[in-house]
Parts: C-alpha cells; structure tokens; sequence
C-alpha cells in the first residue's frame, strides 16, 4: 500500500492507527518536500505498528535558494521601477517632439511646394538639418525604449523630413532662386560700383560718419496745418544741399481727398513762420485730385525749388517746378512697378496707397518702391534731374531682399536704405539698413523712435541739418539723428 502524507503530523497518524491493516512491507509516499518531489519510505510491521525511518531533512526551509529568489525579485522591481520612470519622461517628452514635427513640417511645407517648381524663397537649411538632427537623435532614443505606433509614425515623417531637406540641398546648385540672387547681387554691385569715382571726388565728403548710431526723442511735435483728422501727407525742411533756392523754408503737404491724393502744397519761408502757421504760401500742381499730374500717397520731399513726388496712379515720379509751375515725369524702372495700393508699407496696417516713397540725403534724390520682378521687396532707384535738358532720370537702381508690406516706412540717409517697424501704439523701430555703396544689409539695428499716435504716414531725412521728419497721423513730428 503506498500512502501520501505532507507532514510529520500525519505520519504519525498513520502509522498509530489501528484502523489500518497494513502488510509487512509498507511503502509510505511522502509529499511536501522542499523540491516539490514525493519520497518513497520502506517500513516493517512490528506487532501493531509500521515502523520506518523518515529522512526530516527534507523538511528544511531552502534559505539559500529563497534568498537568491528574493535578490532577483529585489533586482526585478528595481529593473520596472526605471522602466517605468523611462516610460514616464518618454510620455513627456512626446507631445514635445510630435510639436516640433509637426512645426517643421509645416515651415517646410510652402519651400516644398516652391522647390517642386524650382523657384523656393532662400530657406536657412543648415538651421533646418540642425533641427532635424536633433529630432532624430531623440525620437531614436524613444522610439528604443517604447517602440509604438506613435514612435514609428514620428519616426517615418522625420524621415520623410530628412529626405526633402537633402533633396532640396542637393538641387540648390541649380535652383531658379539660386541663380537670381546671384543675379540681384552682381546688379547691385554694378550699380554700386557706377557711384565710386563721383562720390569719392564729392558728395562723399558729408557721409564719413557710418550708420545712425541713435535717434533723438521728438525735438519738434505740431500739428498739421489742416488739422489731425487728416491722418496721411509729409512734411519737412527743404532738403538740396547748398541750394540758394527755398533755403530755410518749411513745407507740408497733406493729403485731402481720402487720405489718399492731393493737388497742392504749402510752404513757409522760415522756421518761425512755420510755427506759427503764419505768411505761407499754397502752390497748385495739378487741376484736380484725380488729375495725372496730382499726388498719389503720402509721401513727398521739396528739393531746391521743386517738389518730387508719386504721380496719380502710375509708376511715375513728378517734379512740379514752383517757378515754372510745369511737371516734368520719369517712369519708374522694374517688372510690374507696384502702385495704386500694390505694394504699401504695411507692418501693422497698411497705410494706403504708400506704394513709392519719395526721399532726398547728402547724395540726391530716391524713389523707395517694390516690383513683381523683385516679388514685393524694396527696391531702390536714383534720381537725377538734369538742369541742362529738362529731364526726370532713374541713373541707377538696387534690389534689396526686404519685404515691403512687412516695413512700417523707410527713408535713406547717404545713400543708406534705413527701414522700420511697427513697436506698439507709441513707438516705431528703425531694425534693417542697405548700403547702395556696397549692396550689404544690416538686420541687426533697433534704433527707438518715439511717437504720438500709432500710424506712421511718411518718414523723411534732411540733410541739411540731419533731421529725420514724421507725418504721424495728423502730427508732425521731428528727430535728430546722430552718428
């Protein structure tokens, strides 16, 4: 007979018991040993008892193979604690990375569709392999530990990321945009290079002192003579250097008829009568505000005895005599010259109809516009009047790579393209500059100007006593420029 038994308490019990009828030789198959296997027990029959002799060692608590179960149960939580933590700060950091994605993704997205047509806008792809090299390094790292959908699918528009950008790199050599501003830039330094042997035996006498260093708080605030409702016109101090004509008189010329055109002009022989709005004297260049010789935008400059100024929708500059009282015109150079509200200065909101900037520095007179041909960025052209024939001429013209709808205004002081920005209700910031003498570009500026109302109608230097003139909506506002 054979006989399981788990314990030394029912060993006993069955061997005591008389209820039992056992053979001579009884084999007892004892359980609950500490491997989990059965012991086979041989025992004799002796009067009314079994007797055998049971090894109890079995029965020992197994201390040395609990205590490595326990150091692997110790290591193992140890093991999902860190797990857990990694999981944790993985889950953190994807809505991070999926952002960043998705942001690179949609910054690259216009360039795609542009280079598709081999005409893209100049992307800083070298800041963009930086980003991309970064994303990859931590999406790798992620995607190690969790390896989910969300990973992979991160993983596969990285990619897809990383494979437009060197596609884009690779064909950069022969890129439409490529090749044109290596054009814009050979131009520009044709043109810069037509000033030299002049400027170097003249003019270039007054401009030996580098860019605007910084601009002086308000040194004039009045308010225009026709009144502050009238938010668009210029204003300003006669601008010809070393000209007998219009000396020290003072001009305004604001913009009547829908803050938009004008047919007239006032001037004031000195300064004093300019402040007090007394002796001046009204000049009519045109029959009527919609007249081809009238005003068109809110910008103007008196150089000698003529002011210069946007014709009536056109891509024309006027000069209207005040002697003669005649206008003499020259059209403007580029592909699709924008007017009649193309391409005005913007920023914050678009002052109508800003579409070309007339201005006077130490080196003569500039048209400020932008063209189709330059897609919207601000170009410069001279201007030169020849006494001799009577003409209106455009003698040079730069390109420059500034937006001009993203420009509150620009004026030009040595031939140096000065462009700002709208700051808040108060305040404007002169930030961007072009040097015609060498077809460089400074973004690096943040020079403050200071101001009344928060729309900027014109900005205009003066040579002559190096002041810059603000028509600020009805206010008119100067500052001293210092270098």
């Amino acid at each position: 007979m054979v006989i399981s038994v788990t314990a030394s308490l029912l060993i006993k019990t069955l061997l005591t018991s008389p209820a039992l009828n056992m053979p001579l030789l009884l084999l007892l198959l004892l359980a609950s040993t500490g491997d989990g296997q059965a012991q086979r027990v041989v025992g004799q029959k002796k009067k009314d008892a079994c007797a055998c002799e049971v090894n109890s060692t079995m029965w020992l608590f197994p201390a040395l193979k609990y205590e490595a179960v326990l150091q692997q149960v110790e290591s193992c939580e140890g093991s999902l604690n860190n797990l857990q933590e990694q999981v944790q700060l993985s889950n953190q950091r994807l809505p991070q990375i999926q952002a960043l994605v998705e942001n690179a993704t949609a910054r690259l997205a216009p360039y795609q569709y542009l280079h598709d047509r081999g005409v893209y806008s100049a992307l800083s792809l070298r800041l963009l392999n930086q980003e991309l090299s970064q994303l990859e390094t931590d999406i790798s790292d992620i995607h190690s530990q969790l390896n989910n959908t969300q990973t992979q699918k991160l993983f596969r528009e990285v990619g897809k990321l990383r494979t437009d950008v060197d596609r884009m790199q690779r064909t950069d050599t022969i890129n439409v945009k490529t090749v044109k501003e290596k054009l814009r830039y050979l131009k520009n330094g044709a043109e810069s290079c037509k000033t030299i042997p002049k400027d170097y035996q003249g003019q270039d006498r007054y401009c030996l002192k580098g860019l605007i260093t910084d601009i002086s708080d308000p040194v004039m605030t009045k308010v225009s003579p026709h009144g502050k409702s009238y938010t668009s016109g210029s204003w300003g101090k006669q601008a010809q250097m070393d000209s007998e004509g219009q000396k020290n008189s003072y001009w305004v010329q604001t913009l009547l008829n829908s803050d938009i055109w004008d047919n007239s002009l006032r001037i004031y022989q000195t300064y004093e009568d300019f402040m007090a709005s007394a002796n001046d004297k009204d000049f009519t260049f045109a029959a009527s505000y919609n007249h081809a010789n009238a005003i068109e935008g809110p910008s103007a400059v008196l150089y000698g005895e003529a002011l210069y100024y946007h014709c009536y929708r056109s891509a024309d500059v006027c000069r209207y005599d005040l002697n003669s009282n005649t206008v003499t015109r020259v059209t403007l150079p580029g592909t699709g010259v924008g007017f009649n509200n193309k391409f005005p200065y913007c920023y914050y909101d678009c002052r109508a109809n800003s579409d070309v900037d007339v201005e006077a520095d130490e080196t003569g007179l500039w048209a400020l516009y932008a063209t189709v041909g330059n897609h919207g960025n601000l170009v410069v052209s001279r201007l030169t009047w020849d006494n001799e024939t009577g003409t209106l001429n455009v003698s040079q013209t730069w390109e420059t790579r500034l937006f001009k709808k993203a420009v509150s205004n620009a004026f030009m002081v040595c031939g140096v393209l000065y462009a700002t920005r709208y700051v808040d209700e108060y305040h404007e910031e002169v930030f961007y500059a072009f040097d015609t003498a060498t077809g460089k570009e400074d973004n690096s500026l943040a020079l403050p100007l200071e101001k009344v109302a928060k729309g900027v109608a014109s900005l205009s230097y003066n040579p002559t006593n190096k002041q810059i003139y603000m028509y600020n909506d009805g206010y008119l506002l100067a500052y001293q420029a210092h270098f």
